[in-house]
């Protein structure tokens, strides 16, 4: 699992050029805390709009079309990953709860594609 990256992974890197490419200015990897401790790190991260978004991998969080499920250790595997997307919602939800607007993307979508989702929602945000 070692060649498993946390983090700048193709997918993110792709959509993450394209934005910039588009003028937009955002933070990586930045700390959100809930309810006075450390709790969650974006991949992209708008603060002015407060808004977070994951790109998420199909293994790592079921991904219903591309999600496979190993046949080794199936009860291990079966649990861990179900923790993983348990955790996604928990995470989608706190942050909803204070404010935030949570964008998940898996890591298959095209990148222009997430980057037009991005677009409109930081459109949308400055209109309010």
């Amino acid at each position: 699992m070692i060649g498993n990256r946390p983090r700048d992974t193709r997918p993110e890197v792709a959509v993450r050029s394209i934005l910039h490419r588009r003028g937009l200015r955002f933070r990586t990897r930045f700390t959100i805390r809930l309810g006075g401790r450390r709790w969650t790190q974006p991949d992209i991260v708008f603060t002015r709009a407060r808004l977070a978004v994951y790109v998420d991998g199909c293994f790592w969080h079921c991904c219903p079309e591309h999600g496979t499920k190993p046949e080794a250790n199936a009860d291990y595997w079966q649990t861990k990953l179900m923790r993983n997307v348990a955790r996604d919602r928990d995470t989608d939800a706190r942050l909803s709860a204070i404010g935030w607007t949570v964008l998940r993307a898996w890591e298959h979508e095209p990148p222009e594609e997430l980057a037009n989702r991005i677009d409109a929602l930081l459109t949308e945000a400055n209109r309010n």
